[in-house]
């Protein structure tokens, strides 16, 4: 297991740095310092390997902390992976692929497909706790929110833009057309609650790349 690890860490360097048609075999051994062969028995393929890598992003689905309000979780759920996004580069190179039109055989459905049915339960609870507007179907803006992120995802990567940033306004303007506003009031859309949501009120935790709350490993020993 520590070997096929390795192997997909090495894969979403290469693959977030080149995409899938330019990504090189030979550069994924040389990073994670296999043989071919070692490769090539934990994935049969490039497409395989590159399958596997987007699949990542439907397994590390952190524990959040819960809230007073579900649609405070429904909130955390797009938050945290902007969170996840800055730190781990599989999840970067796994939403690359994603929207990546290359590799033709690869299963781009089934992320989106499971990050919308992992919002709309929230949604649903929330809407029988009286948080949303009348007439809000939890399944639109589920759908909705997933969507606008994965333009935002590509946007911020084109433009070199702050994804958390971008991802705060996301919601700080669609949740108010959402809950009802003694609700939306009390929402936490502000950049850095991905981390607040892992862990705490003060998000602290360690971390090397200067985002909300971070501490440097050596000022958090």
């Amino acid at each position: 297991m520590r070997t096929r690890r390795a192997i997909l860490e090495a894969a979403a360097l290469v693959f977030e740095e080149h995409g899938y048609d330019t990504a090189k075999l030979s550069d994924i051994v040389k990073i994670a310092n296999v043989t071919k062969g070692a490769l090539y028995f934990h994935f049969e393929s490039k497409e395989g390997l590159a399958q596997a890598v987007i699949d990542a992003q439907n397994e590390a689905q952190p524990q959040m902390l819960p809230q007073q309000f579900k649609a405070q979780e429904f909130v955390d759920i797009g938050m945290v992976f902007s969170h996840q996004l800055r730190h781990d580069a599989l999840m970067r190179a796994s939403t690359r692929l994603t929207l990546d039109h290359a590799g033709r055989g690869l299963d781009r459905v089934t992320p989106y497909q499971t990050w919308i049915e992992l919002h709309v339960p929230l949604l649903e609870e929330a809407q029988r706790r009286g948080e949303l507007l009348p007439n809000v179907d939890p399944r639109v803006p589920a759908r909705l929110i997933v969507g606008a992120y994965a333009g935002l995802n590509t946007m911020s990567y084109t433009l070199g833009l702050d994804m958390d940033v971008q991802v705060s306004e996301l919601y700080t303007h669609v949740m108010p057309g959402v809950v009802v506003p003694a609700v939306a009031i009390r929402l936490d859309t502000a950049p850095g609650r991905g981390a607040r949501a892992l862990y705490g009120p003060q998000g602290a935790h360690e971390c090397r790349h200067s985002c909300a709350g971070g501490v440097s490993p050596r000022e958090g020993a």
